[in-house]
């Protein structure tokens, strides 16, 4: 099986078109009775393990061991379904009678189309078919418009069968499919055909479950961050629902960004700016903050603080490790950057503590799960000072006393909008 779901439009079916009756129905009425207590043992064994857990190569090792109990010469099987992931297109899970299930994610970057085609996957949806059976031992022809099964047939396949689920429409989850081999030499018995068309309902409604529960978790957490998507499904969710949190906040801005994009492709801009995100986020993620949201040409994240009566505080020391880190990976981009011909964008980053509200906030069908607080505000206003101070990472007063780090004093300021004016501090220059 190919590692790709992804359909060509032209073969990608319509929910409304009519498939043509598929075999596996067939087999079903034409073996009633035969191992159907198998059959319901294992259609209960999936609705439980699917009810009850999130682990996908459990649920398919398991499967296939009570295929194998129940008889079936299973020698390899296969999954193949669609992601909703930025990082990968898909997923496939293979499993061998010699070494159980292995998942094989399928990431994004140049489409092979000539392998898909080369595959079972796209002959069965070429008829649009939902079943299709190749018995490999009756020579190399009843492979031969299928060159993938020659590779199979190669490795001591004597027999192949697939079978195509398709999900509810509505998200990018079309379906899943599945396809089972054997390496005896009579192939598949009528009985084993009928016991995998019996089953493979609940497998394919257990497999839909899994893919939308992955899809929840990872899509929540990629867009709102993982502590955060894990309060909204537990629940947190309310409009005004929310929590005072002490945190150490960390606020980056990308200098000069609108005149780049001014000058420049504003497609390819976007591309420039996700690199110079990957720079800075990936310490700040690393050492446990949590950014919360990006601002057009930069991000607010926070590192909450579990005791903050303790001083120096240990967060705070790992924030400004993260900032210095953050600053020196895009140094470093914008250095080959610049060295390919290319424009930089250097970085500001302020760090500040306070205490914040943790919560929803916005229209009644609208939220943001974010932060509010004056500490948020005084943190925007220290950013506009680094060009001023001409310094890339500058520390409020507040998180000086609390991070327990040599500082040097950079001036006293008022800040836009706030009474007091406020004494400034950045990291120790390099000699």
């Amino acid at each position: 099986m190919p590692d790709r779901f992804d359909l060509a439009p032209s073969l990608a079916p319509s929910f409304d078109m009519q498939f043509q009756r598929s075999a596996d129905h067939d087999v079903i009425d034409g073996h009633q009775g035969l191992k159907q207590r198998r059959a319901r043992q294992i259609v209960q064994w999936i609705i439980e393990q699917a009810t009850a857990l999130d682990d996908g190569l459990a649920l398919l090792n398991g499967f296939c061991r009570a295929l194998g109990d129940a008889g079936l010469p299973l020698w390899r099987m296969s999954v193949v379904t669609p992601a909703i992931d930025p990082s990968v297109r898909g997923f496939s899970v293979d499993w061998r009678s010699d070494r159980g299930a292995s998942p094989v994610p399928a990431a994004f970057g140049v489409e092979d189309i000539g392998a898909f085609e080369r595959s079972p996957l796209h002959a069965l949806l070429a008829e649009g078919r939902t079943f299709a059976r190749w018995r490999l031992r009756d020579g190399p022809d009843a492979a031969k418009a299928v060159p993938e099964l020659l590779d199979l047939r190669a490795e001591g396949a004597t027999d192949y069968v697939l079978h195509l689920i398709w999900f509810a429409p509505g998200t990018a989850l079309k379906g899943v499919a599945v396809s089972f081999a054997t390496d005896i030499p009579s192939g598949f018995s009528d009985d084993d055909l009928a016991i995998l068309a019996e089953v493979l309902p609940a497998l394919g409604l257990a497999i839909s479950k899994l893919g939308l529960s992955r899809t929840l978790h990872e899509t929540l957490a990629i867009y709102l961050g993982s502590a955060t998507s894990t309060r909204v499904l537990n629940g947190h969710i309310r409009r005004g629902e929310g929590e005072t949190v002490a945190a150490a906040i960390l606020l980056a801005d990308f200098r000069a960004f609108t005149a780049l994009t001014d000058r420049d492709d504003p497609v390819s801009v976007v591309g420039w700016l996700d690199e110079h995100f990957d720079a800075i986020g990936e310490p700040v993620m690393r050492c446990g903050g949590e950014i919360l949201k990006f601002t057009g040409d930069g991000f607010l994240a926070i590192f909450p603080v579990s005791d903050p009566r303790n001083q120096p505080c240990p967060t705070c020391g790992i924030a400004l490790d993260a900032a210095e880190q953050a600053l020196a990976l895009n140094r470093a981009l914008n250095d080959r950057r610049r060295s390919a011909g290319l424009p930089g964008l250097e970085v500001d980053l302020v760090l500040h503590f306070g205490q914040l509200v943790y919560g929803n906030v916005g229209t009644g069908r609208r939220l943001d799960f974010t932060v509010i607080g004056r500490a948020v505000n005084e943190a925007s206003r220290i950013e506009e000072l680094c060009d001023e101070a001409d310094r890339s990472i500058l520390v409020s007063d507040t998180f000086a006393e609390r991070c327990g780090r040599r500082l040097e004093p950079v001036g006293t300021f008022a800040l836009r909008g706030l009474e007091r004016k406020q004494q400034i501090w950045a990291p120790l220059r390099s000699p």
